[in-house]
């Protein structure tokens, strides 16, 4: 029966079926149509995608390709040999965080991961790219020394989630921010260089002849990339 008491079209009707009571708003049920695809929408969806993504493929008309299809420079997945200690930062939104992983060959699983979530100001979000670096290598920093990780050699993984053309597998270069970020002096330059400069600035050496804490190298990888490769991993 419809209630009679709300107002407008928005009526709720009653349903008894064995001794369960169902609500169904009708009105809501109405707007849900609009987003079922049927299969002849799906196949015309699907076909425009693998049309923009053979046009960010191609030589001459990448430029103006909706997707972009940038190189991620992996050319390889997990194979189960991995082993040892990592280190990842994972860069994205208003929070970034700072992972410790320790990936166990024998048991081809990961056997560790710690991580710690820190906080991105909104002055920092729309200050300097310095600003931004150096906040980032600080929470490396105290996550290491949390971690009593001095004076181990760790590589040193990037998950950076705006839209950057990669030219290696640690140069990458930001094509624009976007998620609220705006700080200055970081579009158009190799994001890499500018993690590895604060981290030098911060006291923690790239190299393994210096400093307290170690980082082995840097490398970057998309949220695309990783995401990805997470599935396909998940999936196996």
């Amino acid at each position: 029966r419809c209630f009679s008491s709300l107002s407008g079209d928005f009526c709720l009707f009653e349903v008894h079926f064995k001794l369960h009571v169902y609500c169904f708003p009708v009105q809501v049920e109405k707007y849900l149509e609009l987003f079922h695809l049927s299969q002849e929408k799906l196949k015309e969806v699907s076909a425009r995608l693998k049309r923009d993504l053979i046009r960010g493929l191609g030589k001459h008309s990448h430029h103006r390709a909706a997707v972009k299809m940038l190189p991620t420079f992996v050319r390889a997945t997990p194979d189960g040999t991995e082993n040892g200690d990592y280190l990842a930062l994972d860069l994205g939104g208003t929070n970034f965080r700072v992972l410790h992983v320790r990936v166990v060959e024998e048991q081809q699983r990961v056997l560790k991961m710690d991580s710690q979530i820190c906080a991105i100001p909104q002055e920092i979000m729309l200050g300097t790219g310095e600003q931004l670096f150096d906040h980032i290598a600080a929470c490396l920093s105290e996550f290491l020394d949390s971690q009593d990780l001095k004076g181990k050699t760790l590589p040193l993984g990037f998950t950076f989630s705006f839209p950057c053309e990669q030219k290696e597998i640690d140069k990458s270069i930001l094509i624009r921010w976007t998620k609220g970020f705006n700080c200055s002096g970081v579009e158009g330059r190799d994001v890499v260089q500018l993690l590895k400069e604060a981290i030098h600035r911060r006291g923690v050496s790239l190299y393994q002849r210096h400093g307290q804490h170690k980082i082995k190298y840097v490398t970057l990888r998309g949220e695309t990339a990783s995401r990805l490769n997470g599935l396909w991993v998940d999936g196996k």
